[in-house]
């Protein structure tokens, strides 16, 4: 019997809801497993540098098999990396890579964190890495989230030294043996108190060792447990579950095939209480943990013994009551945590459905969009709503849920006061090799809260609930079936530049074009998102009314003219003055207000297996003279992965030829002056 639960609850957590996926579900033998780990206290923090970092089968493993809290944390978001599915580099992979880790935490069950150090690409030393990722800054936020999570054990995946084999890999462990004393101690830190965290200290930390690549770390006097075996309530093994999860990081490659059997994990102490047998040696991880827990731990025991998997809405009071009880205890860790556990149990074994979603994936700032609202009770119980709450005000709908009857309704919700949808990360400018965040209680956190939240106020069995659902865009595909994506919140206008840099070898003129994509788009995912926009478009209040006029923002050494503009499209003629050799920026502007500011661009990431991802930059072009010599004219080019060489080489002054299998014959090497191969081309071309 399938029971399904609507969402991944926001309630309490700063949990991730995975919008490219359907609302997830559990069955009877998941909720078993949830009721199981209701029961277990106990939390292991496992540190690396970089999403893939981490060991997947051992994280499944905690998280499933030992039912502890398991969190990863990534110190940067791979923004350094390769990427085998495109042209995004830098931040953009960042952006790919946070979602592929969440992706892959969705399945192995564990929690998602990051510092706020920006990958770099390859490092020689720890000293470098710690040197330009601001060692002080980085320290304070792995301290942050240690404070937070409050984990027993910490596990690290890289050794301090060079046998990591990577400046940012051992950083990550000598930042998590500091943060390891660091986040204890008062007197560091002192700043974070004031937001609710208190210093902690975890019993012990490990080096997760290893043998692949050739570097074999481990030996038969360490710490040894078997990480493998079979879980038949999921019906997968450990191996199967840690594969599935690591082949989300599709950017890099790293599809890996399924592993059966047993599987030893080695482990060496490099601070704390020794452990011989256990991770969690010497460390209670029951309900006795908390005073009064006791008692809770024999109600949960009743309440999986006497589970009825056929009909796991017997179960409901049991679990109202375990709520009651966990509610009325002194506020703390766990207590936080285990509401929010007890709650999602009770949603998954009542049926209740509930959703919130919009018919389209944009919505103007400030303005209002409609949110259709549907409720099911799928269950014979006593439910009934008592109001929602969408962006601080109510609706007013109170309706007792009649089994098997749908209940919608579809009103406008104003977006006023909403920020747009922004990576927290990139709000601020960056420092140049750090994301700079201002607001404390978002460090370390994966991504922001969803753009627009609905709150259920619902009474099952007596007692009120707090159902948070993200609004999404939901829709459907002939192809594929119903689908969901992240509703995004934009601004009232946004363009790009096209081309982004230009070249200038003396004192030449280029054109500059910037296209308005509030009304028109080029290709098919700007005019789609130039649609929703014009639809959603109501009228704007003298006060903040935007221009239509777009300008450039002098350069020095440049000279910029406008030239006619069609409503859409505004084409600039730009001139190198001075042979000025140092990089200028133009940014293109609008009058909003009485004031001037910076147009932003729309820039859309969408690959299958994560989530669509939006993000703003500014709307700019960056202008370079320079006294280039080159030699030749005609270079023939074999594309590789992501790459935009082909474009630098034209704006260098060359003609380009794109060779491949079909075209690249004696005859068409004859006429070039030299062929070039892109990166990672033996990636891309058999």
């Amino acid at each position: 019997m399938k029971i399904f639960f609507a969402a991944v609850l926001l309630f309490l957590l700063g949990t991730q809801y995975g919008c490219s996926q359907a609302p997830e579900s559990f069955n009877a033998s998941e909720i078993l497993v949830q009721m199981k780990k209701l029961n277990v206290l106990g939390t292991v923090l496992y540190i690396a540098a970089h999403p893939d970092d981490e060991n997947t089968r051992l994280l499944a493993w905690l998280s499933k098999e030992k039912l502890y809290r398991t969190g990863y944390l990534s110190v940067t978001r791979g923004d350094g990396g390769q990427n085998l599915l495109g042209d995004e580099q830098g931040v953009e992979l960042g952006l790919i890579r946070t979602q592929e880790l969440l992706a892959a935490r969705r399945i192995d069950g564990a929690e998602q964190f990051f510092s706020r150090a920006f990958d770099f690409g390859f490092s020689k030393t720890t000293e470098e890495s710690l040197k330009l990722w601001d060692e002080q800054k980085i320290l304070s936020d792995v301290v942050w989230v240690i404070r937070k999570f409050q984990p027993d054990v910490i596990v690290t995946r890289f050794p301090e030294d060079k046998r990591a084999g990577h400046g940012q890999h051992s950083a990550s462990s000598v930042l998590a043996h500091l943060a390891f004393a660091a986040a204890a101690d008062p007197n560091k830190f002192p700043e974070q108190f004031k937001y609710g965290v208190h210093p902690w200290q975890a019993r012990r930390i490990f080096w997760n060792n290893y043998n692949f690549g050739g570097n074999n770390n481990t030996s038969e006097d360490q710490l040894k447990i078997d990480v493998g075996g079979f879980n038949p309530l999921i019906g997968k093994s450990y191996g199967e579950i840690a594969a599935e999860s690591r082949s989300q990081h599709r950017s890099q490659g790293f599809g890996v095939s399924r592993s059966f059997g047993n599987s030893i994990e080695y482990f060496s102490l490099t601070a704390g209480e020794n452990a011989g047998r256990q991770l969690m040696e010497g460390v209670d991880d029951s309900w006795k943990r908390v005073p009064g827990g006791a008692a809770i731990e024999t109600m949960i025991n009743t309440l999986i013994k006497t589970y009825n998997p056929a009909d796991p809405s017997k179960s409901l009071q049991q679990l109202v009551s375990i709520y009651q009880v966990i509610n009325a205890l002194s506020d703390g860790y766990w207590k936080k945590k285990k509401l929010a556990e007890a709650q999602q149990l009770i949603e998954a074994c009542s049926g209740l459905w509930i959703e919130a979603t919009v018919n389209q994936p944009y919505g103007i700032k400030d303005q209002s969009v409609t949110v259709n609202l549907q409720l099911v009770n799928r269950s014979k119980l006593d439910v009934s709503l008592n109001d929602i709450s969408i962006n601080k005000t109510d609706t007013g709908w109170s309706q007792k849920l009649e089994p098997e009857k749908n209940y919608r309704l579809s009103l406008p919700v104003s977006l006023a006061g909403l920020p747009i949808s922004q990576p927290y990360w990139l709000e601020e400018p960056m420092a140049e090799n750090s994301y700079n965040v201002n607001d404390q209680e978002l460090i370390g956190d994966a991504q922001n809260k969803p753009a627009l939240t609905a709150i259920f106020k619902i009474k099952i069995g007596g007692q009120l609930f707090a159902v948070q659902k993200p609004v999404v865009y939901d829709y459907t595909q002939p192809a594929k079936g119903e689908s969901f994506e992240p509703f995004v919140i934009i601004p009232k206008t946004i363009a790009s530049c096209k081309p982004e840099i230009l070249l200038f070898n003396g004192k030449n003129e280029k054109n500059l074009v910037v296209i308005d994509q509030s009304k028109t788009g080029g290709d098919a995912g700007e005019r789609r998102l130039a649609s929703d926009l014009h639809s959603g478009m109501g009228s704007h209040d003298e006060k903040n009314a935007v221009s239509s006029v777009i300008s450039l923002t002098k350069a020095s050494g440049f000279d910029i003219i406008s030239g006619p503009s069609s409503g859409t499209l505004h084409d600039f003629q730009v001139k190198s003055m001075d042979g000025n050799q140092n990089p200028e920026w133009t940014w293109a502007t609008q009058i909003v207000g009485g004031k001037t500011d910076t147009i932003l661009q729309c820039r859309t990431i969408s690959y299958e297996h994560i989530p669509r991802i939006n993000y703003f930059k500014p709307v700019r072009a960056k202008l370079v003279s320079t006294d280039l010599q080159i030699k030749g004219s005609r270079i023939g080019y074999i594309e590789g992965a992501g790459d935009k060489v082909p474009d630098a080489l034209r704006e260098m002054g060359y003609t380009v030829s794109m060779l491949n299998e079909n075209n690249l014959t004696a005859s068409t090497l004859s006429h070039l002056d030299a062929v070039m191969a892109g990166v990672r081309a033996y990636d891309v071309h058999d």
